[in-house]
């Protein structure tokens, strides 16, 4: 079941920054993998690849941590943002997401007080339909 969350209008212009700061910079494209490796996150900051999906789309995702992350795959709906994936203090993962609406996805990882160093890899296969 997806977490859902609502940003506290104190908060939301905060998160959003920190949102729009984390961000990878150009979107996934669909069909071409993105390989990362060595990136170094900060203490309390967070680093997000995007990518805008419909049902059909497979996300397949891989990654590895030297230290213990927050990872999620989230998109917004209104004011709320909805994590279908959450992980809590990991150091590795891997899977498929496949959407149930079109949105803009997000892949995030937040360091904690140590920050982290990650390796990942990550496609977006698009629909065949």
């Amino acid at each position: 079941m997806a977490r859902r969350f609502m940003a506290r209008p104190a908060c939301a212009a905060g998160a959003a920054a920190l949102l729009l700061s984390a961000c990878a910079g150009e979107a996934l494209k669909p069909g071409a993998p993105r390989e990362v490796s060595g990136l170094r996150i900060n203490p309390y900051e967070a680093h997000e690849e995007c990518v805008v999906m419909k049902p059909g789309d497979v996300l397949d995702y891989h990654f590895d941590a030297q230290r213990p992350v927050t990872f999620n795959i989230h998109y917004h709906e209104g004011k709320a943002v909805i994590l279908p994936v959450a992980r809590d203090n990991v150091t590795t993962d891997e899977g498929t997401y496949q959407p149930l609406v079109a949105q803009d996805y997000c892949l995030m990882w937040e360091a904690g007080r140590e920050g982290a160093i990650l390796d990942y890899r990550v496609t977006m296969i698009p629909s065949k339909r």
